[in-house]
């Protein structure tokens, strides 16, 4: 077992040894071959050395060879640069010598026909300038070229002028009233465009105005533009007044095509009604103070108007005037025909204005175009005021001599003015603080002399005085009373006008109360005044008739006449927006003056009563004291009926309605106390001769009283 043991360790120890040495065996051997492969590695290495340090040498001879020959080759091309650069420059600058001679033909023959190339020849000769200028300000060339380019820029301002001068014409008279009409049956109105120069002359014009500003320095163009179109201006508008007198002068009517009128006075940009009907009204005034349509003092010219016809009346009287005139236009058409010119120039120079300032905007520098416009504006404006303040003086002189019908002229245009203030005041935006105020101010002017003729007509009305030839024979209406309601019937048409008018003159503390329905109360007091003044007057006049029955009578029928009045036309409403019973006081009035008037019948019909008649039984002879009585009681009927139907045959009373029922009441009354009177005594018997006191029957009577107030009777 010991020996054994022994000997199993001594075989392990070997094996592993064998194991170790083969295994150091095989390291060595791979040692052997990495030695190996270095070696040839390093032999390579130094083989690749040799071949790279000798492609470097070569390299390094290459370049030092291509270097030298590049930088030569730059060298020359840089040279080369620098010649053409030279040989162009010198080019340029001998090109400046030329400038003058290659430009002095186009230069001397103008722009004219040939802007674009006239413009071109100009910025050569700047160049040329400035070139000389920077470089050589000694040179003689320099005068040349710049007494060139001044010459060039003189010609183009002649150009300017030329173009302007020859291109700008008055805008026609048609064309201007086309482009300020308004045809009220069109919901979309075609725009009338005033075209004031040919497309291809504005943009030379434009183009000049362009280069004047950029290069000319130049300003002085512009007081040219102002100068040519503002004398374009004032002709178009002097035109359109030479077109209305002469197509007046020819027809005899004022031409005005294809201007709508608008009855009321309210707020709109309408056309406005044309002042013919205005200047009709003062026709009538003047007639009715001179003579009535039989040529006679007084106003029993109006009895064969039934129902005062108002539209009659004004026919009859326009138709008077016209035969007078021999059908031709008068001094009053004249006045109509100057009023609706101005009218219609007013809205004309609105119209031509807003175009010059669009046409401004495309050739007048922006910081220019409020200056330029204003001075193109001032000759036409000042003219259109002008005018205006000779009408405002004009209606001055006619109020002071007491011809108030004068302001009749002023409410059209005033009212045209104020519904044109707002166009007018956007139109003039921009401008001058003086050149804004004009229009205001004429406003302001024709609202004073308007107040105070209308004021001073109401005091005319109070202060008439009772001149006894001039009063109605026939007690119908008189001339006072028809004045007066024509005159505030013209009212209603510039209501709004009027209305302002007086609200002009009231106290600033209610400037803020300038409303609408503020200056309606205002023209409905004034109405009003008017209407107490007449009646004042009246009661005043109706004092030169001795005969009671007469003043009754004159008095119903101015009252008649007045209350008529207001209510055929809108007077009515305007009154009892202040005076709500003036209908019923008038009623009243004349209910008054037809009771007066029946008193007069009392004389007759007093001698028909009971009274002082002698009592007596059938059968019973009459003592002479009592026929007598019944005698002069049938001569007193008789010879007071003939009196009174003698008398009151010449009065009038020109209202039918209301003539048939004063006679159909006053033979009621006399008849009813006649046929009375008669019964009483037909069982009398007071006289032989009945047939010489029982003169009338009563169908008689009644025939009698039937032809009252009838001057053909």
């Amino acid at each position: 077992m010991g020996i054994l043991s022994r000997m199993i360790p001594t075989e392990d120890a070997s094996a592993r040894k064998r194991e170790i040495e083969e295994k150091l065996k095989q390291e060595q051997e791979t040692l052997s071959f990495i030695r190996e492969n270095l070696e040839k590695s390093d032999q390579l290495t130094k083989g690749m050395v040799s071949i790279l340090s000798s492609f470097e040498s070569r390299l390094m001879q290459l370049e030092n060879s291509i270097i030298p020959v590049h930088k030569q080759t730059e060298n020359l091309q840089r040279l080369q640069e620098n010649v053409d650069k030279t040989l162009s420059c010198m080019d340029h600058v001998i090109s400046y010598y030329h400038v003058a001679k290659d430009t002095d033909r186009i230069i001397r023959e103008g722009p004219t026909g040939r802007l674009d190339e006239y413009l071109a020849c100009i910025a050569k000769i700047q160049k040329a300038v400035e070139y000389f200028q920077d470089n050589n300000p000694d040179s003689p060339e320099l005068n040349t070229v710049k007494a060139r380019f001044e010459k060039g820029k003189e010609l183009l301002e002649a150009e300017f002028r030329n173009l302007l001068t020859r291109y700008s014409k008055p805008v026609p008279p048609i064309l201007i009233l086309d482009a300020i009409s308004v045809d009220e049956e069109l919901e979309v109105q075609e725009e009338v465009v005033l075209e004031h120069l040919p497309e291809a002359v504005l943009q030379d014009i434009i183009c000049i105005a362009g280069w004047l500003v950029e290069y000319g320095r130049n300003q002085d163009f512009m007081n040219v533009y102002f100068q040519i179109r503002s004398n374009q201006l004032d002709r178009s508008i002097k035109g359109l007044k030479e077109h209305f007198r002469k197509n007046s002068a020819s027809s005899g009517v004022p031409y005005s095509p294809a201007v709508q009128t608008k009855r009321k006075d309210t707020p709109t940009k309408k056309v406005p009604k044309r002042p013919g009907t205005i200047r009709k009204a003062q026709n009538l005034l003047k007639q009715y103070s001179q003579h009535g349509l039989d040529g006679k003092k007084g106003g029993s010219n109006l009895t064969p108007l039934e129902g005062y016809d108002h539209d009659l009346r004004v026919k009859l009287m326009t138709d008077a005037l016209t035969e007078k005139h021999g059908g031709a236009a008068g001094k009053d058409d004249v006045l109509d025909i100057e009023i609706d010119s101005y009218i219609h120039c007013i809205s004309a120079f609105v119209k031509l204005a807003q175009s010059e300032y669009a046409l401004l905007l495309e050739i007048i520098p922006e910081h220019h175009q409020k200056k330029t416009f204003d001075s193109l504006i001032q000759e036409a404006l000042d003219n259109l005021m002008l005018e205006g303040d000779n009408i405002v003086s004009a209606a001055r002189r006619a109020i002071m001599r007491h011809d108030y019908s004068a302001v009749l002229t002023i409410f059209p245009i005033l009212r045209h003015l104020k519904m044109n203030k707002s166009e007018f005041d956007s139109t003039l935006q921009g401008t001058a603080a003086s050149t804004k105020n004009k229009l205001p101010t004429l406003i302001t002017s024709m609202e004073t002399i308007g107040a105070k003729a209308l004021e001073e007509f109401a005091d005319s009305i109070k202060n008439d005085p009772d001149k006894e030839y001039n009063m109605p024979k026939d007690g119908t209406v008189h001339e006072l009373t028809s004045n007066a309601i024509l005159f505030l019937q013209q009212l209603l048409d510039f209501q709004e006008t009027a209305g302002a008018m007086l609200a002009s003159q009231e106290s600033s503390s209610s400037a803020s109360s300038y409303t609408s329905e503020f200056n309606k109360r205002l023209l409905s007091t004034y109405i009003c005044k008017v209407l107490g003044n007449l009646q004042l007057n009246l009661l005043s006049k109706s004092k030169v008739y001795e005969d009671a029955a007469l003043r009754a009578i004159f008095l119903h029928n101015n009252y008649n006449y007045i209350l008529k009045s207001l209510e055929k036309s809108e007077l009515i409403q305007l009154v009892t927006v202040t005076q709500k019973r003036a209908e019923s006081l008038y009623r009243e009035l004349i209910e008054q003056q037809i009771i007066s008037y029946k008193s007069s019948w009392f004389k007759v019909t007093e001698h028909l009563s009971e009274k002082n008649m002698p009592v007596f039984q059938p059968g019973t002879k009459l003592k002479d004291k009592e026929r007598q009585i019944i005698k002069d009681k049938f001569k007193g009927f008789n010879d007071g009926l003939e009196e009174l139907c003698k008398t009151q045959k010449g009065w009038a009373i020109p209202d039918k309605e209301q003539r048939d029922f004063i006679r159909r009441s006053q033979k009621t009354v006399v008849s009813e106390a006649y046929r009375a009177f008669l019964q009483r005594c037909a069982n009398i018997s007071f006289t032989k001769n009945p047939e010489k006191y029982h003169k009338y029957h009563p169908e008689h009577v009644e025939q009698m009283i039937e032809k009252l107030f009838d001057t053909s009777a």
